[in-house]
């Protein structure tokens, strides 16, 4: 096994190495938005997760909306809008949320909550056009789906919301894995990530994450992304689930390997 840290060299050095398969442990722009599933698809070399297209689509939340839309699966309100057009007033009632629309782990997210008199001030670092989306109370629950099946549902339990820190940080929060919710939740979570995967013809494994209002029963579970390329670190989600279902850290990355190709 050959460990490579992407970079502007990248593919020279997959040249050099030509590898038999690539892992794709890459997250975020240029890792899992289609642009590196397109250089590896050039080169030939069979690669895991999902392919370009998948890639691209799961990457931008607002084709990501319009697909799983489609499929008749549940969304918040949402809309685009220029950083200036959110700065100068609010453009939905609040609570809404205000972040990148082709971002991940939870970079650039501002919550506007109910009551607030003035729009976000936003960082100088945060993109031209941003996602505004209502607010979805709740709680925060996931599911892996791996080939074809679900493997679970976790609620993620952390003191505030499930930001950067909560993600990443040993302890920032607390998995329950099988979520404690009722079967009606728990099944729709299965279906909806199953549902989801499929519409946008994701391959190994995704993670679809939801916010469930408990007032409102299945109305209140709303999906809010799919990951095309969820965690693998010591406190990720995706390998939490496959150990529930009966496989080892090991087992999941080898099926991953073993799944991989071209023209995904």
């Amino acid at each position: 096994m050959v460990e490579l840290d992407a970079g502007p060299d990248l593919v020279t050095r997959l040249a050099e190495i030509s590898p038999d398969v690539v892992f794709n442990a890459l997250h975020g722009r240029w890792g899992e938005d289609g642009c590196v599933q397109g250089i590896l698809e050039w080169l030939k070399i069979p690669y895991t997760h999902s392919g370009v297209l998948a890639s691209s689509m799961a990457m931008d939340k607002e084709v990501t909306k319009t697909v799983l839309r489609a499929a008749g699966l549940p969304l918040t309100t949402s809309r685009l809008a220029t950083k200036a057009e959110i700065e100068a007033a609010h453009v939905m009632a609040p609570p809404y949320v205000v972040k990148p629309f082709n971002e991940g782990s939870s970079v650039g997210v501002y919550i506007v909550n109910e009551g607030a008199n003035t729009p976000p001030r936003l960082s100088d670092d945060m993109p031209e056009r941003l996602m505004v989306e209502t607010y979805v109370p709740g709680r925060e629950l996931t599911t892996t789906v791996m080939g074809d099946r679900a493997l679970g549902v976790t609620d993620i339990i952390s003191e505030g919301w499930y930001d950067y820190h909560a993600k990443y940080s040993a302890g920032g929060s607390r998995h329950e894995v099988p979520a404690n919710v009722p079967k009606e939740i728990y099944d729709a979570c299965l279906d909806y990530a199953v549902r989801a995967h499929q519409a946008l013809g994701c391959r190994g494994i995704s993670r679809t994450d939801y916010r469930w209002d408990e007032s409102r029963g299945l109305e209140g579970l709303i999906i809010l992304e799919v990951n095309t390329q969820p965690g693998m670190t010591p406190t990720s989600l995706a390998p939490e689930q496959a150990a529930h279902a009966g496989m080892s850290f090991g087992a999941f990355c080898a099926w991953l390997v073993e799944d991989a190709s071209c023209d995904r």
